[in-house]
């Protein structure tokens, strides 16, 4: 399935971006959030070394506080507050940046496209290659603004466990799963939540770090659809993405629009809701 935002419409380079700096209609916005087990404040460092007119968009709070899912996507409501306080209105072009191990933009981007907005671009290579071409940076936060709300829709792009205890049965949506080999197909305790290793059953992996070059940017559409297909994933068949908290899955799902395929949604809870249900059946060890 072909989206209707092409892949040059969906990644920005660092060179781009500089040209761009100081439109009028362009909002950068800083989608970083880290891992505990790092010990790092996302906020803290956009202060200390931005990119020239980004706006932090403190993706860490952007969660359902209702849901019983664990760092639920945020919903349309919630999600519309946040975007007009940063001065996002309808006719703004997003930028989405993160310096992030976990390659977070991709989640804001996951948040922002499923709930209808579509003139987003993620910086290709993130803050981390903005740094290594030696371009500027600002320091501080950038000035309030605010934008009349956007009219978001709510996403029918998300999957809940019910969704895949049902799709056990079925079989049809393909399962795919972002994290490592090791905490997908190992049978000791997973080391970022906690938990024993595992997976839903059935489910494929495609660990979402191969999805990147050497630099840090995205691989080529046909270098993508290659790994897909190595997971053992069917090209004309729908997928759903998983992983441990349900950021990382949306590396693949970025990934997969890139070569050209948006037939997929995200299980949110992934594992970290379904391994603490004691109901839901779990695979271990290899496949």
């Amino acid at each position: 399935m072909t989206d209707d935002v092409p892949r040059s419409q969906s990644l920005i380079s660092c060179e781009e971006l500089a040209a761009a700096l100081g439109e009028s209609d362009l909002c950068i916005l800083d989608a970083s959030l880290h891992l505990p087990a790092t010990g790092r404040d996302a906020n803290a460092e956009f202060e200390r070394g931005h990119i020239p007119g980004a706006r932090f968009l403190h993706l860490a709070s952007l969660t359902d506080r209702k849901s019983s899912v664990p760092a639920a996507l945020a919903n349309p409501r919630d999600l519309a507050a946040r975007l007009a306080d940063l001065g996002v209105g309808p006719e703004t072009r997003i930028v989405l940046y993160d310096d992030s191990d976990i390659r977070t933009s991709a989640r804001a981007w996951f948040m922002l496209a499923a709930h209808g907005v579509t003139n987003v671009a993620i910086l290709d290579g993130g803050l981390v290659k903005w740094r290594k071409e030696g371009r500027p940076l600002d320091q501080g936060l950038a000035p309030a603004l605010h934008a009349p709300e956007l009219a978001l829709a709510q996403t029918d792009r998300v999957a809940t466990k019910a969704d895949m205890l049902a799709n056990l049965d079925s079989s049809r949506e393909q399962v795919l799963d972002a994290r490592s080999a090791e905490r997908v197909f190992g049978s000791g305790i997973d080391p970022v939540h906690g938990g024993a290793n595992g997976r839903i059953p059935g489910a494929l992996n495609l660990p979402f770090a191969k999805v990147f070059a050497a630099d840090g940017t995205y691989r080529s559409p046909a270098e993508l659809r290659a790994l897909f297909a190595e997971a053992g994933i069917d090209w004309d068949r729908p997928i759903v993405t998983t992983c441990g908290s349900g950021v990382t899955a949306c590396v693949l799902l970025f990934a997969a629009h890139l070569a050209g395929k948006d037939d997929l949604r995200l299980y949110d809870g992934s594992w970290l809701e379904w391994e603490a249900d004691p109901a839901t059946p779990k695979a271990q060890g290899p496949a």
